[in-house]
């Protein structure tokens, strides 16, 4: 047999492997595209958000705060201002609301952020260039010097005969890092993941070596089965969240402000809803191909939309109400206001509510339209 022609028939076997698998063709080709589109829809011609700065509200000093605060609103397309008291200052910063704060004081103003973050430096020097360009002629007093000490950088400004001071307050509080922002969306993702895979594509499987139906010819209720699937993902679940929390905790410095029950249950509803959906997707599923495709289908938009690894608020408002009905949106927004902000079980509760109707619902529908083979 000719070489060239066992070379192209065996080519041509592969090719045709290759587009009689649906998986296969979505993630070579699908897969990117949807992701290129996702990603450029919410990054694609914007440009960056105006950062959000509060004006701290100091005793004695109201007109200078309530004076930055007015000059600082007309810049409304380059930033974000508001008045606040000094804990909600505190409390908004630490839990990433806001990139800086300003501090009035009797000679000027001190600037309290994270130098380490781009996004506070931006609106160091926005906030920076209004409060030179409404005090105008202010110059800097080059032989007055800098002084550094104890974190805090102040430079030294004139006008004739005045001194304008205008301080740097560096810190770099756990709460407001891209890591306190990651670690959550990446708890979600796991419970996610573990739903699905660790649910829907076991009971295919096994569907599709024959255990459903030896499992049929037992007296067994078929709820009875279904909640053992169930039993068992929490099971495998709960340490998983464990090393996650624990290793955000004690190598990264991720705070866990909320109470650890309040945080215990959000896992718990999260890990319940994406199983009860994991069960419904695979309830008549045959194949593994099947249930691949369709787990794929299902994790995709929660994927691009939900807020894993940067804020679902980039998508454009029309996109919002879609996505706030993902449950993996929820999730995430839950596990990030108990661990970050220190959310109350009541503050989180609709977020809960929809969860918990997402896996009432799907457990509902999988365990009416349940095949065991």
């Amino acid at each position: 047999m000719n070489s060239q022609y066992t070379l192209l028939q065996l080519i041509l076997a592969r090719l045709r492997e290759f587009y009689r698998e649906p998986e296969v063709i979505f993630w070579v080709y699908g897969f990117p595209v949807l992701l290129a589109v996702g990603l450029g829809i919410a990054f694609w011609n914007r440009a960056p958000e105006p950062p959000v700065v509060d004006v701290q509200e100091e005793p004695g000093l109201e007109k200078a705060a309530a004076t930055l605060l007015e000059k600082l609103q007309k810049e409304k397309d380059r930033i974000q201002a508001e008045l606040q008291p000094p804990e909600a200052c505190q409390k908004r910063y630490r839990t990433g609301k806001t990139a800086l704060y300003v501090i009035p004081t009797g000679k000027g103003y001190t600037y309290v952020y994270d130098p380490t973050r781009q996004e506070s430096i931006l609106a160091r020097s926005r906030v920076d260039d209004v409060v030179l360009r409404y005090a105008a002629g202010i110059k800097e007093d080059k032989g007055a010097g800098s002084e550094s000490a104890g974190g805090e950088e102040t430079r030294h400004w004139t006008a004739g005969k005045a001194t304008w001071q205008t301080t740097d307050s560096f810190t770099n509080e756990p709460g407001n890092r891209y890591i306190d922002f990651l670690l959550p969306g990446l708890m979600g993702m796991n419970l996610m993941g573990g739903g699905f895979w660790g649910v829907g594509f076991v009971l295919v499987d096994m569907r599709v070596r024959k255990l459903l139906k030896r499992l049929l010819a037992t007296p067994m209720r078929r709820d009875s089965f279904l909640m053992s699937i169930l039993g068992s993902r929490m099971l495998f679940m709960l340490p998983e969240m464990l090393i996650l929390v624990l290793l955000g905790r004690f190598v990264f410095d991720v705070p866990v402000l909320g109470n650890i029950l309040t945080l215990t249950l959000v896992i718990l509803i999260g890990a319940m809803a994406f199983s009860g959906m994991g069960l419904l997707i695979a309830c008549r599923a045959s194949k593994t191909e099947t249930i691949s495709g369709l787990m794929n289908l299902a994790m995709l938009p929660q994927w691009l939309l939900s807020g894993i690894f940067f804020s679902s608020k980039r998508f454009p408002d029309f996109m919002q109400p879609f996505i706030q009905a993902l449950p993996l949106t929820q999730l995430n927004d839950a596990l990030r206001e108990v661990m970050l902000e220190g959310a109350s079980l009541l503050t989180v509760g609709w977020r809960l509510t929809i969860l918990a109707a997402w896996g009432l619902i799907s457990f509902v529908l999988a365990l009416k339209w349940f095949r065991w083979q």
